[in-house]
């Protein structure tokens, strides 16, 4: 027991450091810092209440066939993205999911091409910029969405000037509604994965930005960009030898302990997000951190408007 809890005390006093001070150049940081307040007052007091109840009335099979019906719109952006990034194979794919989850799937309600296995790219405006070139790009909290980057925060002005839902509903007050509708479904899927982000770090503005310009440089092919290594908690703790058969190594006891900690509704597999890939970073011993990641994932990659 006192072993575990070195290793814990260990884990949290390598990690919090490293997000606290940031491993990235924050250039707009006063204003990030601000406006991460002002999403998060909404989140908390707004969003997470509306999301909740959200869940409290609607049937789960009404609520999947939203999150499908939003999802494949997200495809038609991605397949806009491809088209212009000259990534063929990648377009004809999201082509192809389009026309098979609006025909067969009833307009998108149900993902048929997701039951085929066939791949899911969702890519954005920002990743077709990345491919023209501008990879490195400094952190930025765009209002209402949050996690961002400049170049991504084009991409999505673009997508909310001129939105998808204009080809689905011609009506100013149905794509309104189709807004509202396709935002409070979003938020309802995260909310497990987010409900232990309070506790994964000293600093949260820190912990996300760092995890999601981790994440998001990998995305676009921009590694040099990445600053955090993982860092191996064994090393740090030396084995015991209390019996005849030796005491359980520091990896396993670290795994143990993460496990206890570890809530059951934060599991990766509890909401099926798009490229959802993990990041190398020293909060990654904390077992939550995956959730997070595809949490940052989603979130951010193409508004709803």
């Amino acid at each position: 027991m006192k072993k575990q809890l070195c290793v814990a005390v260990l884990a949290v006093a390598v990690v919090s450091p490293v997000w606290a001070d940031g491993a990235y150049q924050d250039p707009y940081q006063g204003y990030n810092r601000f406006m991460f307040r002002v999403n998060d007052t909404l989140d908390r007091h707004v969003m997470v209440p509306v999301a909740k109840g959200y869940r409290k009335v609607t049937p789960s099979p009404v609520r999947t066939g939203v999150r499908n019906f939003f999802n494949n719109l997200r495809d038609v952006v991605s397949f806009g993205s491809n088209v212009l990034r000259l990534d063929i194979e990648k377009a004809s794919t999201d082509l192809v999911r389009v026309g098979i989850n609006s025909t067969f799937g009833l307009g998108g309600l149900i993902d048929i091409a997701g039951a085929g296995q066939m791949p899911n790219n969702k890519n954005t405006l920002g990743d077709t910029f990345a491919s023209w070139g501008w990879k490195n790009s400094n952190y930025f909290v765009y209002p209402l969405t949050g996690p961002s980057t400049v170049r991504d925060s084009i991409g999505n002005t673009i997508l909310y000037a001129y939105p998808v839902q204009k080809v689905v509903f011609t009506d100013p007050g149905a794509r309104y509604g189709a807004s509202v509708l396709g935002t409070v479904s979003r938020r309802e899927a995260l909310l497990d994965l987010t409900s232990g982000l309070d506790e994964a770090a000293l600093d949260r503005y820190a912990y996300v930005r760092d995890i999601f310009m981790d994440m998001r440089n990998r995305q676009v092919g921009n590694t040099g960009a990445t600053a955090t290594e993982d860092i191996d908690i064994d090393s740090l703790v030396p084995a015991e030898n209390d019996g005849a058969d030796g005491d359980t190594s520091a990896a396993a006891d670290t795994a143990e302990s993460a496990d206890l900690a570890k809530p059951a509704a934060l599991d990766a597999a509890a909401v099926d997000l798009p490229l959802a890939e993990a990041v190398s970073a020293p909060a990654k011993t904390l077992a939550w951190t995956s959730a997070h990641e595809k949490y940052l994932n989603y979130w951010p990659v193409e508004s709803v408007q």
